[in-house]
Parts: structure tokens; sequence; C-alpha cells
């Protein structure tokens, strides 16, 4: 096992340790910068096959595989078009997935009983370590959200814990810098196509592949099924349920008149400005969508577990830097409240 060479919080040795269980079949909860993952050796059947367990997740729902570096793509995907090779020079390590041609017989078990392959290279230093050392450098972590299927999105190593239990493995790598999931662009078709939106913009994408923006957002009448693009998922138990300001303004007023302890309770997720009268139950996020995005899931967690009846997110701006947000809230609205 090679030196390990990490910037990160985390210790040495919990680095070591991890890539310990991680190469003996074992789960561990893994710090990336979108949020937090389950761990497994993408390689090895029966530890992937853990993770669809522990999450409860759909036998069809293929897992990321996450690698070390670009350059090992080759061992992953039969081809790799010039398109997936400019986004993974421009934006790995990033939040970024590709979806790719699967190579034959590799990671059967990540694939839902498809011919194609998602390969993401975080860029979070604890995850980067641990890549680095598992199989030599060589491996791959089949690592979905560290969350029971269809359910809020950890963005903490505390949010891992309560969700799975303390005895799994979880190294600690802070809250996630971004926050939310990583874009995934289908380069098995030619212009590519973003499947799931993320903090990486289609402008940006667009720009870098020379194509119109629209092309890489057009409707995908058949397309490999990807991670986090069911109508119900990323959702709290609380009923959620989008809400004009006037709205939540009105329901709040409402709770306010039932006298402390009666009527309906309700949480709010709004944009600024923050009411005159602070409360805890009703959070202001930032205008700014990275922002909003990076504190997101810990709030929908924090609010869904306050014993409301019901939480108002307030309607997003249209823009299109809100376009991964709208996205999570719509499908986290539609899941909610079972």
């Amino acid at each position: 096992m090679s030196e390990v060479n990490t910037d990160a919080q985390v210790r040495p040795r919990e680095i070591i340790e991890a890539v310990r269980r991680l190469e003996a079949g074992e789960l561990v909860g893994l710090p990336t910068e979108t949020v937090y993952g389950l761990a497994a050796d993408a390689e090895n059947s029966q530890a992937v096959a853990n993770i669809y367990a522990v999450k409860g997740r759909p036998a069809d729902h293929p897992v990321i595989v996450h690698i070390h570096r670009a350059a090992d793509l080759g061992h992953w995907a039969s081809d790799v078009p010039e398109p997936a090779r400019k986004l993974a020079a421009a934006f790995w390590p990033g939040p970024l997935t590709l979806i790719l041609p699967r190579k034959p017989g590799v990671a059967d078990a990540c694939a839902g009983g498809q011919n194609t392959i998602g390969l993401r290279c975080p860029s979070h230093p604890v995850a980067q370590a641990v890549l680095a050392i598992f199989k030599g450098g060589q491996g791959g972590l089949a690592a979905p959200s560290a969350n029971r299927f269809g359910r809020i999105s950890p963005t903490t190593a505390a949010h891992v814990h309560a969700e799975l239990g303390d005895d799994l493995l979880v190294l600690d790598g802070g809250a996630c810098a971004v926050g939310i999931e990583s874009t995934i662009v289908d380069c098995t078709v030619q212009p590519p196509r973003i499947l799931r939106p993320g903090q990486l913009q289609a402008a940006d994408i667009a720009q870098t592949l020379g194509v119109a923006e629209a092309d890489l957002l057009r409707p995908a009448d058949s397309a490999p099924r990807v991670a986090g693009v069911l109508p119900a998922h990323y959702a709290p138990r609380t009923p959620l349920h989008w809400c004009s300001r006037d709205q939540i303004n009105a329901r709040w007023e409402i709770g306010a008149d039932a006298g402390a302890g009666a009527g309906r309770r309700i949480g709010v997720l709004a944009l600024p400005p923050q009411p005159l009268a602070p409360h805890p139950s009703w959070v202001t996020l930032p205008a700014d969508p990275a922002a909003y995005a990076q504190q997101l899931y810990a709030v929908l967690r924090r609010l869904d577990a306050a014993g409301l009846e019901e939480i108002c997110v307030e309607v997003l701006p249209p823009s299109p830097a809100w376009l991964a947000l709208r996205d999570r809230l719509t499908r986290a609205v539609h899941g909610s409240g079972r």
C-alpha cells in the first residue's frame, strides 16, 4: 500500500483503515464535494449488493463509480468519445458524472442491467486520498448517497450516522462544499445531453464542447437509467409544498394567530428577506444558488426532524442557475409525506 498523501482533516490511519475495509468487501461512508456516499468496491458484486440492501435501492437503479483520475476511464468504458475526454479534462476532479458505454464484464453489479456506466472523479481530498491507495490507485468505488433510498441526501458525517447507524465507518470530511449531487452527462449520444442537472451548468458544458445549450437540455425519449431522476426522490417524511411568498406569509400568520402550541406547525424554507421576528422553523437561505445548494439538505433534514406538520418551500427563480435546485426540490415535494 502506497503512502497516504492528503490535505484532508481525516487522519492518515483512518484513510488506511477505510481502504482496508473496502478492499475486504465492506462498506464505508465517504465524503465527496457533492454529498456523502456509501462506498464499496465497484468490482466486488457482493459488496455492491450490500449497498443496495442497506439503502433499499431498486436493483435496476444504477450506481455511479468513482475513480481516481481521468486516465482510468479506459478500464471501465469500452469507448471514450472525444466530448467525454474534453469534459473530463475541463471539469475533473469535480461534480460531473459521465455516462459511457461499459466495457463488457466490468462492474456489472453497478450497471442496473444496462450496458452503460456512470463515472466520476471526485474532488474532495478525503475521497481522493482513499482512491489514490485503494487497489493501488487503480480501483473504483460505487458510492451512491449514504441514506435510505429516496430520502434526503447526507452532507455531513453526522447525517450518515443518524440514518445508517454508528457501526458504519464514516470518514468525517466536514460539510460537503457543493451540497447537491453531480451533473450527469450522457456521452453515448452526440451531441451529449444532460440527464441530471447539478452545480456544473449547461452553459459551461456547452462552451467546452462547442455545442448549443439547448441541445444539451433536449428531451431524452430513450436514455440510460441514471441515479436520482425518479419523480420522487430527495424527500423528507414531512409533507413539503411549493409556495409563493404570499402563500407562505398567509400560512405563517394563521399559525401565529392560533397561538403557541395550537393550530398547524409549519416550517418555512425561504429566500431573503428574513422576517423581522426570527423563528427556528423559518429558515432563510441565500439568494445565491451555490450557497443555497450547500445548505439545502442540512436544513431540510433539520426541519424534517422538528415534528412539523408541513414544510413550505418558496418558489425558486426561473433562471438556469437554479435549474438543479428546482429539480431536486420538485422531486422532494413529490416524494414527501410518505
